[in-house]
């Protein structure tokens, strides 16, 4: 049996971390964008959309000025709640099993994600990970009034305190540089993955940085002595 975890709790990031959704987003992105006069990403350019909201990623990737970009995520959200949030999206290999293990030992978990919460908790109740979680965090739905890793990250603690779950010593999981930034601001460490859509230098500032589930397992769950 792993030993009691180092960590009072752990907030995930989601889109990179725990799913690859990489499919729909690129599918709907394509869709989106053509609909509105800008070319398609290629994969390869995914790593600039995948993480950030989507509202701010309209205006830095694709030129559009606020109002436009807020067309254009309803335009994108609507794409997928007609083909549904789940499809083509899949749970990285071995991360439904840590979560899992966490959830055994007793090690509180929350989500802090940047995606709409609708969509989140969609996910991991198809997943069957939403058991898994003391709280599932994310977006509102318009991106804007609650989108900010950091201002997410505070709402997650705040969910957890009010549910009388111990934050003293929380981390953060996720695989962007806003993760990074966003647990920063609350004094959280971070553990970088890099199995998501992410730029080498964005795991500057990480407290840990793991290649694989194996080495995330063990900074999360250390085994027994």
């Amino acid at each position: 049996m792993p030993e009691k975890s180092p960590w009072s709790c752990v907030l995930w990031d989601v889109d990179g971390t725990i799913i690859d959704a990489s499919e729909g987003i690129l599918r709907r992105l394509t869709t989106t964008l053509e609909h509105f006069g800008r070319p398609a990403p290629t994969r390869a350019e995914l790593v600039h959309w995948i993480g950030p909201p989507m509202f701010e990623s309209f205006q830095a990737q694709a030129g559009m000025d606020p109002e436009l970009a807020a067309t254009a995520v309803s335009w994108y959200r609507e794409l997928g709640a007609a083909e549904g949030f789940t499809a083509g999206a899949k749970v990285f290999d071995g991360m439904a099993d840590l979560i899992h293990e966490l959830s055994d030992a007793g090690v509180p978990q929350a989500t802090a994600s940047s995606k709409p919460e609708r969509q989140v908790r969609i996910l991991m109740e198809h997943f069957a990970l939403e058991p898994c979680f003391a709280t599932l965090v994310g977006a509102t739905p318009d991106e804007r009034t609650l989108s900010r890793k950091a201002d997410i990250v505070a709402e997650a603690l705040r969910r957890l305190d009010a549910a009388g779950i111990d934050t003293s010593r929380p981390v953060l999981v996720g695989d962007r540089h806003h993760d990074v930034e966003g647990g920063a601001e609350h004094g959280l460490p971070v553990i970088f993955v890099r199995w998501g859509f992410s730029w080498p230098h964005e795991s500057e500032g990480a407290a840990a940085v793991a290649d694989d589930v194996s080495a995330l397992r063990s900074l999360l769950l250390p085994p027994a002595r």
